[in-house]
């Protein structure tokens, strides 16, 4: 591609994380090309070529199975293009809102123009594949040999352009085990808030980076000792505040993401969330399960206004909150172990992430190590043995409230309960 474009008449690098990472010694999962060709003259170099995006005007381009992401050179912008009565001109412009955020970034410039508006200094490192050379204008490469994480410009107006900003701080250091250097650090306490303005779907996005990762727990902690982490989930944060205890949930959850990550096996958003947001869950059910409910009446009544509070913060998906609530929704489940109802949640679909999640319910005290211990044996246990487990097994702390609670004697049939 970068000699495609040559060829045409026009410059062209490898610039970003990919190069970042090729330095910093680790495998780059995809590459960025910047050019001096705007978006479309890049469409009439390529045919398989989308144009992408309003606020950054991109063009993705398809090689093989791959698709590069190909920027023009972005400049400072003049000041006649922050007139807002040009927002909705064909022109390419540069539009900020009343706090400095981006909302428009399509002002062309020239490659050391392009070099300064990158946020940190070792994202803004040129590969020339024309002579194999490195182009550093803003002190990225002695940032690498320091590992050292530091924003180009000043840390309030970066981060005031993109908050987004504070959360890739964390993710990149972490990532690379570097240290985040002092001047861009300071603010991001004060400045958290801001991530409220960023679109919640966006958000998501950054959240999966974070979480799904082999860093997942580092990141945790560094998100909470700068205060980023309330900011994306201020209910978590409250009920962590009140029952300390269920962060074992959370840690527990990034833990074992982290390992899968390492270990190559697949990971699932819905169980991360599940694990996020159970501290809330936990502080909503606590006294509705003193007023008499049960712990299913419990949680039907309350998950769905938690997803909808949390969803206006930091998306979640359709597709990952219905099988997060069915993993609440089963753990009452788990104590009723007698007749058929054990191989009935056997043959769940979502039996084993409800499971793993019993699991942390016990490593938080939420749970009684006995349950998973039966379950786990009821797991590995022959058709025979389940049933003897079954018919053997206590009745489940529900079970026997409910039959507390009836008016009358008599014992409930199966479909009654």
């Amino acid at each position: 591609m970068l000699y495609e474009l040559g060829r045409a008449g026009f410059q062209a690098y490898l610039v970003g994380g990919g190069v970042r990472d090729l330095l910093a010694g680790l495998q780059p999962k995809d590459f960025d090309v910047a050019t001096d060709a705007e978006p479309e003259q890049v469409a009439e170099v390529f045919r398989r070529c989308r144009l992408i995006g309003r606020r950054f005007r991109l063009a993705h381009v398809r090689m093989g199975p791959e698709i590069i992401e190909v920027a023009t050179f972005r400049a400072q912008p003049r000041a006649s293009d922050e007139d807002p009565e040009h927002e909705d001109d064909d022109d390419p412009l540069h539009l900020t809102d009343d706090g400095g955020r981006i909302l428009r970034d399509n002002v062309y410039g020239s490659l050391e123009d392009d070099a300064f508006r990158r946020d940190f200094t070792i994202n803004a490192l040129y590969y020339r594949v024309t002579d194999f050379s490195v182009v550093d204008y803003v002190g990225g490469m002695d940032d690498m040999r320091a590992k050292r994480l530091r924003l180009i410009g000043d840390p309030d107006t970066r981060y005031r352009e993109d908050p987004v900003r504070m959360l890739r701080a964390v993710r990149i250091a972490n990532k690379l085990g570097f240290a985040i250097d002092d001047s861009a650090a300071a603010p991001i306490a004060d400045m958290a808030g801001l991530l409220a303005e960023v679109p919640a779907a966006r958000l998501f996005d950054e959240v999966l980076k974070l979480f799904l990762s082999a860093d997942a727990e580092q990141n945790y902690a560094d998100l909470t000792k700068h205060g980023l982490f309330a900011a994306m989930f201020p209910m978590t944060a409250n009920a962590l505040a009140e029952h300390p205890a269920t962060e074992a949930v959370i840690r527990g959850a990034l833990a074992g993401t982290a390992l899968r990550v390492r270990e190559d096996r697949p990971v699932t958003p819905a169980f991360l969330y599940a694990a996020l947001l159970w501290p809330v869950v936990y502080q909503a059910i606590t006294p509705r399960l003193a007023g008499g409910e049960s712990v299913a009446q419990a949680l039907t009544a309350t998950g769905g206004d938690i997803v909808s509070e949390q969803v206006d913060l930091v998306a979640i998906p359709r597709r990952f909150s219905t099988p997060m609530r069915e993993i609440w929704q089963l753990q009452p489940r788990f104590e009723r172990r007698r007749g058929k109802r054990p191989m009935r949640l056997l043959e769940h679909p979502r039996f084993r992430a409800a499971y793993d999640f019993l699991l942390l319910r016990v490593a938080a005290g939420d749970a009684e190590q006995e349950l998973a211990d039966w379950w786990t044996e009821f797991q590995e246990a022959n058709p025979v043995e389940r049933k003897v487990a079954a018919d053997n097994a206590p009745a489940g702390r529900e079970g026997r409230r409910r039959r507390r609670g009836r008016r009358g004697g008599g014992r409930r049939s199966d479909k009654q309960r």
